[in-house]
């Protein structure tokens, strides 16, 4: 099993839980995040004083996978996320040892 975390840009969000939805896979989880170094900073004007955001909102989504289906969900992410400008996101591969489901009691992929 695998873990796949991913930063993405958060208009993109629904199109990526879609897709995701669409191979099959129903559970992933979504936090609100802010990153820093994803470009550079912006300013903006407010009542005349100009604020710098260093910091880029962005969602981290993270989702355990079959090893066979990992390169598949990676590149629809990737292909779904992709704006094509700086600050599109990253997605981090991980090897998941195991996973439990409480309720239940089963576990590796049946869990998922």
């Amino acid at each position: 099993m695998k873990l796949i975390s991913a930063l993405i840009r958060p208009h993109r969000l629904d199109d990526v839980r879609v897709v995701v939805a669409q191979m099959g896979l129903v559970g992933l989880t979504v936090i609100e995040v802010e990153e820093h170094g994803a470009g550079a900073p912006r300013t903006e004007m407010y009542r005349g004083a100009e604020y710098r955001f260093d910091w880029q909102p962005r969602m981290r989504i993270e989702m355990a996978v079959q090893d066979e289906l990992t390169d598949q969900v990676v590149e629809a992410i990737c292909n779904v996320a992709r704006t094509g400008r700086k600050g599109d996101g990253r997605v981090f591969v991980s090897e998941l040892e195991d996973a439990i489901r409480i309720r239940t009691g089963e576990a590796g992929n049946d869990a998922l």
